[in-house]
């Protein structure tokens, strides 16, 4: 028995549109709940949002069997956390900062286990492996580990090419915020400028035949992106979601 297919990975090499959302709750009651809309995948955030390993263990468990696939991000593009996140279940990593060809070489290599990687090969007693239930998980998790190295500098941009090329490497993620930063532009990535650059990224990584994805909580921009080449687009965020639902709610009445 091999393992198993990833579907998300399977529709991106398709070139097919993915919606997703952004889950921060850091919560699998709030995350299941989440899935019930029915988007295409969710991160499940491990940079900005408290999650740990066990949190996000617990998310993996109540979206498996759901239409919305997991995508995990780590704070870091440490080899032990990322050992340890596949090994939990996740096969769709999304990395932040990522700078540099090496850089992203590195990252690959962590995901894979040998000769093509460094991954530790302890799936015995790994969730991913259904605690052994899985007899050819190792000798099949390769090709089902979906890599995506977020690219959200001007550094990063400038080696852009270079991380495409990089075997291993199904799409790349353009941060619009930390690019907008990075460019002088802090807190609005609605300058020209930074627009530009973000139209610019999403041409070179589809041209490249990788995906391109971002995320835009404002509709407006998500469909200009979606129109620039993005197909894995996040098109919210659930704890900005229920606030404005909530603030909303009270101004409608205090109003």
């Amino acid at each position: 028995m091999p393992a198993p297919i990833n579907t998300f990975k399977a529709a991106l090499a398709q070139g097919t549109v993915q919606y997703g959302c952004w889950a921060g709750f850091a919560d699998p009651y709030a995350t299941e709940i989440l899935a019930t809309a029915g988007f295409d995948w969710l991160v499940i955030d491990g940079e900005h949002a408290p999650n740990d390993l066990r949190s996000i263990m617990h998310q993996l468990q109540v979206l498996e069997g759901k239409h919305s696939h997991p995508v995990v991000r780590l704070p870091v593009g440490n080899e032990w956390l990322i050992k340890q996140a596949l090994d939990v279940g996740a096969q769709t990593l999304l990395i932040p900062m990522v700078e540099s060809a090496d850089q992203a070489a590195d990252l690959v290599r962590a995901t894979r286990y040998p000769p093509h990687g460094i991954r530790g090969s302890g799936a015995a007693l790994a969730r991913a492996s259904r605690f052994s239930d899985i007899p050819d998980y190792v000798k099949t998790a390769n090709a089902q580990i979906c890599l995506l190295p977020q690219v959200e500098t001007v550094k990063g941009m400038e080696a852009l090419d270079d991380i495409l090329a990089i075997e291993g490497v199904d799409g790349v993620f353009i941060g619009p915020s930390d690019l907008a930063a990075d460019m002088g532009y802090l807190g609005d990535s609605s300058q020209p400028a930074v627009q530009e650059a973000i139209r610019d990224g999403l041409t070179r990584i589809r041209a490249a035949g990788k995906a391109a994805g971002i995320l835009a909580i404002d509709d407006d921009v998500a469909a200009t992106y979606r129109d620039w080449g993005a197909n894995f687009l996040a098109v919210g965020i659930d704890v900005v979601m229920l606030a404005k639902a909530a603030r909303a709610k009270l101004a409608h009445w205090k109003g």
